[in-house]
Parts: structure tokens; sequence; C-alpha cells
């Protein structure tokens, strides 16, 4: 069991080591699509990276989920098979959300020996995600 401090400090080394393994500007926030953000996330259970549509319009989230939803089997076909489609997703602070993401199950934010795979995981799949938004960024940005 690790305490607050340990368990800040776990996360914050993880996420230094990932930079410095992986350095390169992600897209991140910067999709030039409102509501439309990447996300980076590993807890004590998983890790994952998701595609978020977080849009406060739900007209433009559901606008929004139907271009992606459309382009749902060239992403799985070409891009990540495993990616997991959910119109309707809850995060941690309540927000209702859609998502696409994909999750890496087994491995530990607290558990070094699982975080080389981890990174390898997320950057990987990131970089997927990445090259799936440039290639179909024209149906997606209004």
């Amino acid at each position: 069991m690790f305490s607050k401090e340990e368990a800040k400090k776990l996360r914050q080394d993880f996420w230094i080591a990932f930079g410095k393994s992986f350095p390169r500007k992600w897209i991140l926030y910067n999709t030039k699509v409102k509501g439309l953000y990447f996300k980076f996330y590993f807890d004590k259970k998983k890790a994952g990276v998701a595609l978020d549509i977080e849009h406060t319009d739900l007209e433009k989230r559901i606008e929004l989920w139907e271009k992606l939803s459309s382009l749902k089997t060239i992403l799985k076909n070409d891009y990540i098979t495993d990616a997991i489609y959910n119109d309707y997703f809850v995060l941690a602070n309540q927000k209702e959300i859609s998502r696409i993401y994909i999750e890496l199950e087994g491995v530990s934010i607290h558990n070094k020996n699982t975080w080389q795979e981890t990174m390898e995981f997320l950057n990987t799949n990131m970089q997927k995600f990445e090259t799936f938004f440039t290639d179909y960024e024209d149906i997606l940005v209004d």
C-alpha cells in the first residue's frame, strides 16, 4: 500500500519517464475540433488511450459521434483493431461523454515492472489514433 504522496510520486515518475522515452508533441487537446480530445490514462489496474467527445452541446456531441461512428470500420480495420466505441461513458467526475478507446489490462502504475510494456502500448496506440485522426480530419472538422 502506498501513501498519497508515494502514489503521486509514482504517477509523476511514470509520466516523466514516458515523456523521456517517447519524446514527441502529441495532438491531445489541439485537435482543432471543439470538444474532441485525445487522452492517456494509467491507474492501478489498466492503461489506455482514448478519443473523447466532451462537447457541452449534446447535439454537437451526437453529430461528432455520428461522424466518428461512420469511420468505425476504417478505424478498426486499418488502425486499431480492438478499439471500443462507447457513445455513453461516465467519467470519474460524473461527466457524461462519448469515447473511443483501447485498454491494456493487468498493468499497474504502482508496479514499475509493467511500465515499459505500458509505455510501448500508450505510444503505439496514440500514434495509431493520431494517424487516423490526421487522415480523416477533414471529415471531423466543421
